[in-house]
């Protein structure tokens, strides 16, 4: 068996990770900040597909907090049958739009503290439970590459994730830890509000920008979410993988 630890995963883009992991033959260990009935349905989803899943409580900003939930999760994957975890994937995130100019330090730490901090520090403590051969995915965005006012502290954040997961990919790669990163483009969730889903405009602007001529959906990324966490993906790490569509070619 193989089991994934998925942060965020209770809605949108986690949501999806977890089932197409699930899909794929993974169990999955889910985190949620606060909404434990949307992550408790997600887990139901995972077992009608016959597959094992667990969901925790985390606070991915609350660096304190995860040796308490590593020990948590230790005693959760005993439950399910495993001793360690094949696959991590960082997803938890927030996302604000503001411009350059009116972004508050505050705003500027959010999105270090939800999105950089985790991949940096959650990975290191959960590197004990980690099996060797594993894998870790890491979780970007198309605005690293092109770039859209509103969005500089958001996707400054995700460029550094971008280096910090070639650096991981290098330093673990003794081990066999594979480490790669999904960038997705502009997605149909509630993400920043339910920009993408809800405003037309927006969205008819996104289509008209993308070479498939929609914007994404949810379940664009989960799959190639669960090929990373998989044997198939075996000889690839340190890359950076566009789920976008065709933004801006």
């Amino acid at each position: 068996m193989t089991i994934a630890l998925v942060t965020g995963g209770s809605r949108g883009l986690g949501r999806d990770m977890a089932l197409a992991l699930a899909q794929a033959g993974t169990d999955v260990v889910l985190t949620y900040l606060g909404n434990r009935d949307k992550a408790e349905a997600v887990v139901a989803e995972i077992k009608a597909k016959g597959r094992k899943a667990a969901a925790l409580q985390l606070d991915v900003t609350d660096s304190a907090s995860y040796d308490g939930f590593f020990a948590t999760l230790g005693g959760v994957l005993g439950g399910l049958g495993a001793d360690r975890l094949d696959y991590l994937v960082n997803n938890a995130g927030v996302g604000i739009h503001a411009a350059f100019d009116e972004t508050t330090e505050a705003q500027f730490e959010q999105m270090v503290a939800t999105h950089l901090k985790p991949a940096f520090l959650l990975t290191q403590r959960a590197l004990p439970l980690l099996r060797d051969g594993g894998g870790v995915v890491n979780v970007s965005s198309g605005l690293t590459r092109f770039s859209l006012p509103g969005y500089a502290a958001y996707a400054a954040v995700k460029g550094g994730i971008e280096v910090l997961t070639r650096y991981q990919a290098k330093e673990l790669g003794a081990r066999g830890i594979r480490v790669n990163v999904v960038a997705p483009g502009a997605i149909e969730t509630d993400f920043g509000g339910g920009a993408v889903r809800d405003n037309a405009g927006i969205n008819a602007f996104i289509a008209a920008q993308t070479a498939l001529g929609r914007a994404g959906r949810p379940d664009d990324l989960g799959g190639v979410v669960a090929f990373l966490c998989s044997e198939a993906a075996k000889w690839v790490t340190g890359q950076r993988i566009e789920v976008s569509g065709g933004m801006f070619l």
